[in-house]
């Protein structure tokens, strides 16, 4: 198999151009690339590892980056993460000193990028493997996960 890292760029730029635009984040594919990495970051903390391997497969390859880049397994358990509160602080500390730009010091603002988020990655994500992350979630926050689930 020939690797394409010319073709994993251009479908990667082109994925953020068109996500930015979703987000109405003007031109600014900086912020939307921080803020996508940081919500799908906190996604694996919060999902099984075996989940996060099945939501991966379903990924393009410069997806797959994204969500690996910095992932450790070793001794790693998922995060108890039950309200959407604690969901949006995790995605926060991903995004790191950003962050205060960012989500514009809104929980609002955090959950509208959140919920953006995952509509648009079921562009990639069949929908059984939308309900088998939604199920494992807790009851708090399948919402993220089913209100956008048809979509």
């Amino acid at each position: 198999m020939a690797l394409n890292f010319n073709k994993y760029a251009t479908e990667g730029n082109t994925f953020l151009k068109e996500y930015t635009k979703e987000m109405n984040l003007g031109k600014d594919t900086e912020k939307a690339g921080r803020i996508l990495a940081a919500i799908l970051h906190s996604l694996r903390d919060i999902i099984t590892i075996e989940e996060s391997l099945q939501f991966i497969a379903q990924l393009p390859m410069f997806l797959k980056a994204v969500y690996v880049n910095g992932w450790t397994l070793r001794g790693k358990q998922k995060l108890k993460i039950k309200q959407m509160a604690e969901f949006i602080d995790l995605v926060r500390k991903y995004d790191g000193p950003a962050a205060i730009n960012d989500f514009e010091y809104s929980d609002e603002v955090a959950e509208q990028y959140i919920d953006t988020t995952f509509i648009y990655l079921r562009k990639y994500i069949s929908l059984g493997e939308m309900e088998d992350i939604r199920d494992g979630l807790p009851k708090d926050l399948k919402s993220m996960i089913y209100s956008n689930i048809m979509f």
